[in-house]
C-alpha cells in the first residue's frame, strides 16, 4: 500500500477526531445551559402556579364570605323590621308587650278625646293614631337619631382600630378600647360585641348582631372588611384606613347634598304646613265659617279627603327632597 495514502488517511482521522472533540466541548456548555434554563423555567412555572392557586383560593373564600353575609342579611331583615328590632335599634330596654300596652293606652286616651270632640269617627281616628301612628313615629324618630350619631362616630372608632393595629395591639384589644372610651351609642354596641366574644360568640355573628341593631351601610362595610380579613388574611390596618376615608367622604357628600337641597326642603315644609296654619287661623278668626266641616257629615268627608290628599302630597314632596345614595 502506498505510504502517502496511509499518511493521508491517518491525517484525516486525526483532524476528524480533533473536530469531534472540539465540537463536543462546545455543545456541553450549551446543553448544560439548556438544562439549567429548563429547570429554572419549571421552578418559575411552579411558583406562578402556586401564586395563581393561592389567589384563586382567596377569591373563592372571599366570594363565599360575601355570599354568607348576603344570606345573613336577608334572614335578619325581618327581625330588624319587627317592633323588637326597632326598639333594639332605638336603644330602648322594653319588651314588645309593654310597648303594645302603652300604645293601646295612648290609643284609648286619644280615642276618648276624639269621641268627645268629634264623635265615633273622631274616636276611631284617635284610637288608630294612638295605637299605630304616634308610637311608631316616635320610635322611628329615636331610631333615626341614634343611627345618625352612630354613623358620625364610626369613622373615629375605625381610626382607633387602625392606630392600635399599627402599634401591635390585637383586634380584640382595639375593640375593647372603643367600648370603654367612646361615647354612646358606639360604646354600647361595641361593648355588646366584646361581651359576645368573651362568651365565645364568633366575630362574624357579633358583627351581624351589630348590623341588626344598626342597619347602616357603614356598619355593613365594616363587617365585610373584618369578616373577609379574618377568613382570607391581609393588611387589616390598610383596609380599615381606606374604609375610614370612604366613610368620611360619604359623610362630606351627605352634608353637601343636604346644603344644596335645603331650599327645596324648606319649600316642601312650608307648602305642607300652610293648609294647617290657614285652617287654624280661620278657626280663631271665623269659627262659624269653618265649623261646618266638623259638624256636618259632608264636611267630615271633605276633611277626610283633604287629609288623604295632603298625606299623599307630603309623602311625594318628602321623596322628592330626601336624597339617598
Amino acid at each position: 500500500m502506498d505510504p502517502a495514502l496511509i499518511v493521508a488517511v491517518l491525517a484525516f482521522l486525526a483532524i476528524g477526531g480533533v473536530g469531534i472533540v472540539f465540537a463536543g466541548g462546545d455543545n456541553q456548555p450549551a446543553t448544560a445551559q439548556k438544562r439549567v434554563k429548563a429547570v429554572a423555567g419549571a421552578r418559575v412555572d411552579k411558583r406562578n402556579q402556586a401564586v395563581e392557586m393561592a389567589a384563586l383560593k382567596r377569591r373563592q373564600t372571599t366570594a363565599e364570605a360575601l355570599k354568607e353575609l348576603s344570606q345573613s342579611e336577608k334572614q335578619s331583615r325581618k327581625r330588624r323590621l319587627s317592633i323588637k328590632g326597632l326598639m333594639a335599634q332605638a336603644g330602648i330596654k322594653m319588651t314588645p308587650t309593654v310597648f303594645w300596652a302603652l300604645s293601646a293606652g295612648l290609643g284609648l286616651v286619644l280615642g276618648i278625646a276624639g269621641l268627645i270632640i268629634q264623635g265615633w269617627i273622631g274616636a276611631g281616628m284617635g284610637f288608630f293614631i294612638g295605637l299605630f301612628g304616634l308610637p311608631r313615629w316616635i320610635l322611628g324618630f329615636l331610631v333615626g337619631g341614634r343611627q345618625k350619631k352612630f354613623a358620625n362616630q364610626l369613622a373615629d372608632a375605625i381610626d382607633v382600630i387602625v392606630r392600635g393595629v399599627k402599634s401591635g395591639l390585637p383586634l380584640n384589644q382595639c375593640l375593647r378600647i372603643i367600648a370603654m372610651e367612646s361615647p354612646e351609642p358606639i360604646k354600647s354596641e361595641f361593648q355588646a360585641l366584646c361581651d359576645g366574644q368573651a362568651m365565645g360568640v364568633p366575630l362574624e355573628v357579633g358583627l351581624q348582631r351589630m348590623y341588626d341593631h344598626m342597619p347602616l351601610p357603614e356598619v355593613n362595610f365594616f363587617s365585610i372588611v373584618l369578616v373577609i380579613q379574618q377568613k382570607t388574611g391581609g393588611n387589616l390596618s390598610e383596609s380599615l384606613g381606606n374604609l375610614s376615608t370612604v366613610l368620611r367622604s360619604r359623610k362630606l357628600m351627605k352634608e353637601k347634598v343636604k346644603a344644596l337641597s335645603a331650599e327645596a326642603t324648606a319649600s316642601a315644609g312650608i307648602i305642607g304646613s300652610l293648609p294647617v296654619l290657614v285652617g287654624t287661623l280661620v278657626w280663631f278668626t271665623r269659627p262659624d265659617y269653618i265649623s261646618i266641616l266638623f259638624t256636618h257629615p259632608v264636611g267630615n268627608l271633605i276633611l277626610m279627603g283633604c287629609a288623604v290628599l295632603m298625606s299623599v302630597g307630603i309623602f311625594v314632596m318628602y321623596k322628592m327632597v330626601n336624597f339617598k345614595f
